[in-house]
């Protein structure tokens, strides 16, 4: 390997963290209202929570990829409706957040929890648009994609434990007010996401 090759792979990895970061700040902002959510939470559920994130910022530009070198017409034909639902989603677990901080205030207290399904739900609102980054990686050969995956995930996977821990922080200062604030928030991403196609 040369210093060509070495000036390479340097780039390659600065802009897979590059792309990382940026991928990663819906999931982040969702990790604080998580956090603001349910202050209590252990560093288990935290790294969950990261985890499933990062999981799924790993597999979607993956299947973008897999898109491109497939079906390239029928990807960028659904890609349009993309922000749509991204914005649905979120906007469906914001409104039921701000609901049960309103009308059910022990649901918002830290004892009610993240379902699965709905820590599912925000992974794929928030990494569906990373669908689009097989664009970006399509010249790549198999392993270098999964090598791009993979290193976003991690940078998703470490800034999205530090959103759920600056959100736990909030959290226990807001008391019951913080799951209204985490549900505007990811009805706030949810609208952002949507208005960026227009």
């Amino acid at each position: 390997m040369g210093p060509g090759d070495d000036m390479e792979w340097m780039l390659f990895i600065a802009n897979s963290l590059l792309l990382g970061a940026g991928l990663a700040m819906d999931a982040f902002s969702v990790s604080i209202a998580n956090g603001l959510n349910e202050p209590a939470m252990p560093p288990r559920r935290m790294a969950l929570i990261a985890g499933t994130f990062a999981l799924f910022q790993c597999a979607m530009p993956l299947l973008g990829w897999a898109c491109v070198h497939a079906v390239v017409e029928t990807f960028r034909s659904i890609q349009a409706f993309i922000p749509y639902a991204a914005f649905l989603l979120l906007a469906f677990i914001g409104g039921k957040m701000i609901r049960e901080a309103l009308y059910c205030p022990e649901c918002s207290s830290g004892q009610g929890k993240l379902s699965l399904r709905m820590l599912l739900a925000q992974g794929v609102a928030t990494s569906i648009d990373a669908l689009s980054v097989g664009f970006a990686i399509a010249d790549h050969k198999p392993a270098m994609a999964l090598a791009a995956s993979i290193i976003i995930a991690a940078v998703t996977f470490a800034i999205c434990m530090a959103g759920v821990s600056i959100g736990k922080i909030f959290g226990m200062r807001l008391a019951q007010k913080a799951s209204v604030v985490g549900g505007i928030i990811l009805i706030c991403i949810g609208l952002e996401i949507l208005l960026g196609i227009f």
